[in-house]
């Protein structure tokens, strides 16, 4: 089974930067994109009716949203965490059989970190939320989760220490994650490669001279590391900021 997670940073423009080539290209049995900056109504994604459609969309107008494109029917969806309900649309549960899957669009703390407080808050009860579905079936949990959590994942870790998305704390925030049954499943296959980010400053030359960031993954329950059979990142796939990670499993 291939799963594919991508942040497009606006699927309305993303799609006209060649997203539905790549779409049919990869021909993954499950697409999570964050991001889509989509309110209802504003886009028909034609993919073909072998794929299921779900959507959370922000309350705010061209902000944040989330969707999963799957060929496998769940069995359950749900929007938000504690309730079925999440006001940016930052993520979605759906349930399978033999696992559950969560896309999440994690909160920026915010350049000037003013959003760090509320960072630490949704990283709690995002963590509560895994934990409470890995009692009942394994997990599988994908998207940007905004934090570079070790040096290897930043291009300039000395400068950027302290910068959002690689403050003390949000790693912190990581490494707890991991520490509590999970795993990373590209660092899981690949513990020493480095200069491979999923994300990079819009600035000029940036992405060329390839100074990212990897802030993008494919987190899974500690006991589907034996089903694990892949984890990549497309960094040669353009169309947005960020660039498409993928897992293959079972």
């Amino acid at each position: 089974m291939k799963l594919v997670s991508w942040n497009v940073n606006g699927l309305r423009a993303c799609v006209n930067k060649g997203f539905l080539d790549y779409f049919r290209e990869v021909d993954a049995d499950i697409v999570c994109l964050q991001e889509t900056k989509l309110s209802e109504g504003q886009l028909t994604l034609a993919i073909g009716e072998e794929y299921e459609q779900y959507w959370n969309y922000a309350e705010k107008k061209g902000y944040s949203g989330t969707a999963v494109l799957t060929r496998i029917k769940p069995l359950s969806v749900r929007y938000g965490i504690e309730e079925d309900s999440e006001p940016e649309g930052r993520i979605i549960t759906l349930e399978f059989e033999d696992f559950f899957l969560v896309t999440v669009y994690t909160p920026n703390a915010k350049r000037d970190l003013s959003r760090l407080d509320y960072r630490m808050e949704w990283e709690d009860r995002f963590l509560a939320h895994l934990s409470e579905l890995d009692k009942r079936k394994p997990v599988i949990a994908c998207g940007d989760l905004n934090v570079a959590h070790q040096e290897i994942d930043i291009k300039n870790a000395k400068s950027n220490r302290g910068n959002s998305g690689f403050t003390d704390e949000e790693r912190e925030k990581m490494t707890r994650l991991l520490g509590a049954g999970f795993i990373d499943t590209f660092r899981h296959l690949h513990p020493d490669r480095s200069d491979v980010y999923s994300w990079w400053s819009n600035m000029p030359g940036v992405r060329d001279r390839n100074v990212g960031w990897r802030i993008d993954y494919f987190i899974a329950s500690a006991r589907l590391s034996p089903a694990i059979k892949d984890a990549a990142i497309h960094c040669d796939i353009l169309g947005s900021d960020h660039c498409p990670v993928a897992l293959d499993i079972f």
